[in-house]
């Protein structure tokens, strides 16, 4: 499971939980955004078998993008079977209000479809195939149980189009235009190549983003990380409920 901004305090329901900062582990890209508490963490949740990213690294820190798609390449070695990812995500649907949650259906990868691919580079054969295939990059089974989840706890579980930009400057309003026009129903910075490298590698992808901003279509609003935060002590109560009822049910 793998927590965006303002979201790692989900963490904190984890249950026999050991803790390892990021920092100790060798190799491991460390994360440098607040709100991203940078720990790696073992234990239960619904009497799963968890580990739990308590924030994550992004491109934009200046990591390569194949250094942020390294942790979920561990975890695929630790023998997860399901990813769980979510992030913090700015409305381009005009629908969408922050503290709302949308179910990610598909993702635009704007960030490899410019040639920063976490699988770029000579490709081991152990860890998946050269050309994997995205055509369902979120697992359909997966999603019907968060969509049963939402409905019982009666939470409004938006769905939609996720599109990952490189960041971290937020979008003007020309971009958001422009993201609109070809599908987008949510924008962020993360999430696309973590669910790349887990799709190389057979891992089953359930992905959920919290609103945190209205889309700013005309110009006329700020957007700032601080926003994206508070936004988070709105969202984190619902998405616990969803993903608690997720992993009950499998």
């Amino acid at each position: 499971m793998i927590l965006g901004s303002g979201l790692g305090n989900l963490a904190d329901s984890v249950q026999d939980a050991v803790a390892i900062p990021y920092s100790q582990i060798p190799g491991w890209p460390v994360s440098t955004v607040i709100g991203h508490a940078g720990k790696l963490i073992f234990g239960k949740l619904e009497n799963q078998a968890v580990v739990v990213m308590q924030g994550r690294t992004h491109f934009y820190e200046g990591y390569s993008i194949n250094q942020v798609g390294l942790p979920t390449r561990v975890l695929q070695r630790l023998g997860i079977e399901i990813l769980i990812v979510t992030n913090a995500a700015g409305a381009v649907n005009p629908a969408f209000t922050p503290g709302d949650l949308m179910l990610i259906t598909d993702h635009l990868n704007l960030i490899g479809m410019a040639g920063l691919s976490p699988l770029r580079g000579p490709n081991l054969a152990e860890l998946g195939a050269r050309f994997p295939d995205m055509g369902r990059a979120y697992d359909r089974e997966l999603a019907a149980l968060a969509r049963q989840a939402a409905a019982s706890h009666n939470i409004l579980l938006h769905e939609g189009v996720y599109a990952g930009l490189a960041g971290p400057s937020f979008e003007t309003p020309a971009d958001l235009r422009f993201l609109r026009l070809i599908g987008t129903d949510a924008v962020g910075m993360s999430t696309v190549p973590e669910v790349t490298v887990a799709r190389q590698g057979g891992t089953r992808v359930l992905g959920i983003s919290g609103i945190s901003n209205k889309a700013n279509l005309d110009g006329e609003t700020l957007t700032t990380h601080e926003e994206v935060l508070q936004a988070g002590q709105i969202i984190v109560p619902k998405l616990e409920k969803v993903l608690r009822d997720v992993l009950r049910r499998l």
